[in-house]
């Protein structure tokens, strides 16, 4: 039993998941611009919540459908190695959805007026979600399908924001700008990573492009990353000054040269990963400093 509930929450991807549960209060405290009052919104909790079971839903229901790639290309995967079964894996992707629904009900039952946003926000990402594994397969579409996913996880710090009323401050859509690109770069080197387990079964960037050219395009787009990371620093509402809470979140996405070209793409996703962490870190730091 012990080994059934701990395969079920690697099925979630816990650590995907712990980013996206960071991002959706960061939206809401970066929408108020401080710390103090978020206290007052409650349906943030709600709204945090709903995005964790909504992802942890999402990637399950991305396993069940990539079982065959995953035994080749991710092995140590629940499904891959049998820790769990399909209909096991279905039956959690279901308990998740309707968790993540009544999450979503609660936020807006507190919310009580501006819920058209946050039910739009929701509404929009569901519909990327499943197009991208099941409706269009948008995952096999190549850049479209990475663009997809991107849009995705950029719209969790907006889907925040619009949980204490706030989608108008232009700051959210910064930091969503940030997500993207820098998601959509990680994407893209997942891709490279996955390229043999996928021929056979996806259409893919480095397919048509290849490996050089795709890395070049992920980095390119970690640049544009760090450009939205600026932004607020250079033309407000922060001080130029504070840039300074970045600088972890931007040595690490201009060092991702190295680990691109020498084609080393688990060491360049990781990094993206933990540079957009580290971005959202210094977002909170720059509130409180």
């Amino acid at each position: 039993m012990a080994n059934k509930i701990l395969a079920s929450f690697e099925l979630m991807r816990m650590k995907n998941i712990l980013l996206a549960s960071i991002a959706t209060p960061v939206g809401a405290l970066l929408a108020l611009g401080d710390l103090t009052s978020i206290k007052e919104y409650p349906e943030v909790i709600f709204a945090t919540t709903s995005v964790l079971f909504f992802m942890g839903a999402g990637n399950a229901m991305n396993d069940v459908r990539d079982i065959d790639i995953d035994r080749i290309a991710h092995p140590s995967r629940p499904l891959a190695r049998e820790a769990l079964s399909e209909v096991e894996a279905k039956r959690i992707t279901i308990i998740l959805a309707i968790l993540s629904l009544g999450s979503l009900t609660a936020c807006c039952l507190l919310m009580q007026d501006e819920i058209e946003y946050t039910l739009t926000i929701y509404g929009i990402v569901a519909l990327l979600m499943l197009s991208y594994d099941s409706f269009f397969e948008l995952k096999n579409k190549g850049l479209v399908g990475n663009m997809s996913i991107s849009l995705l996880v950029a719209a969790v710090t907006l889907y925040g924001a619009s949980s204490v009323g706030e989608i108008t401050n232009p700051l959210i859509w910064y930091v969503s700008g940030v997500v993207f690109f820098v998601n959509l770069a990680r994407e893209i080197v997942k891709d490279c990573q996955d390229l043999d387990a996928d021929s056979e079964t996806r259409t893919t960037l480095p397919m048509k492009i290849g490996l050089e050219n795709s890395r070049m395009v992920a980095y390119v787009l970690t640049l544009f990353g760090i450009v939205m990371l600026y932004i607020p620093y250079w033309q407000g509402p922060f001080e130029f000054g504070q840039l300074l809470f970045q600088a972890p979140a931007m040595l690490t996405l201009i060092t991702l040269n190295g680990p691109m070209w020498k084609g080393d793409d688990y060491v360049a996703a990781t990094r993206l990963r933990i540079a957009m962490l580290l971005g959202l870190l210094g977002f909170i730091l720059t509130l409180v400093v």
